[in-house]
């Protein structure tokens, strides 16, 4: 009985990275929705949220190498540009005392944008960089780093905007993480939440996460570019839904 519970727990976990992997692969985002929380009923959260960042980046640079010619540089520097500034704001909020209410905001914002483009897919766009906005979204991402772990939603807010193709948006998404996800592992081993444990658990998942990145970017070549956003604006709302239910709940 014991064994089939631990093979039981094994095969859950190598689902969940597997899966994590694969929605990360195809539309760019999304994988910490799946992974952390869902890792953290087997891993300990010390060994869960790091080894979600590494994963993370070992993703980010099998995709930045596949589709280096799809990267839009120019807006993967500006965004990463501004999150390094917003992330100390995100620090901040952190020791606020209206972080539900935040969160709440953010939620309700993300589900409206989402429902809108979804309405109106042809009102909102952008057919150029738009550079104030690009740098507000950057910093945002960063605020939301900082404060939740959660860079994606202003970053996948300008990508639609600006109609990416499927295949763009992905790399340009993936050249952002990479270096943001090697920053925040960069703080994980300053605070000695990188050990062994978590180096040993990666390298248990690497069979895994190979084929899922390679099953993603199959999937995202054939996504279309509206039923793509359709995908876009689902997870978008998914991730607001999430906000809110946290909010609710009180968990910070």
């Amino acid at each position: 009985m014991g064994r089939t519970v631990i093979h039981a727990s094994l095969l859950f976990v190598l689902s969940v990275v597997f899966l994590a992997t694969l929605v990360r692969s195809t539309v760019g985002f999304g994988e910490a929705l799946i992974a952390v929380p869902l890792l953290a009923l087997f891993i300990p959260m010390q060994v869960a949220a790091p080894l979600a960042v590494l994963l993370s980046i070992s993703i980010a640079a099998l995709v930045v190498v596949q589709d280096w010619r799809q990267i839009h540089l120019r807006s993967a520097s500006g965004l990463l540009l501004a999150t390094v500034f917003g992330i100390p704001l995100g620090l901040l909020v952190l020791t606020s005392t209206h972080q539900q209410w935040m969160k709440a905001g953010l939620g309700v914002f993300i589900i409206l944008f989402a429902a809108y483009s979804l309405l109106s897919p042809d009102t909102l766009r952008l057919n150029n960089d738009n550079r104030p906005l690009l740098l507000l979204a950057g910093l945002l991402a960063g605020v939301l780093g900082g404060a939740y772990g959660m860079n994606g939603p202003p970053l996948v807010i300008y990508g639609s905007l600006r109609r990416w193709s499927p295949q763009q948006f992905r790399a340009t998404l993936h050249a952002y993480f990479l270096p943001a996800s090697i920053l925040g592992m960069v703080g994980y081993w300053r605070t000695g939440l990188w050990t062994r444990t978590v180096t040993r658990e990666f390298l248990f998942f690497v069979p895994v996460m190979l084929p899922a990145v390679l099953l993603g970017r199959a999937l995202n070549r054939r996504l279309s570019g509206a039923g793509f956003l359709k995908a876009v604006y689902g997870g978008l709302m998914l991730i607001g839904g999430l906000l809110l239910v946290e909010a609710v709940t009180g968990r910070v």
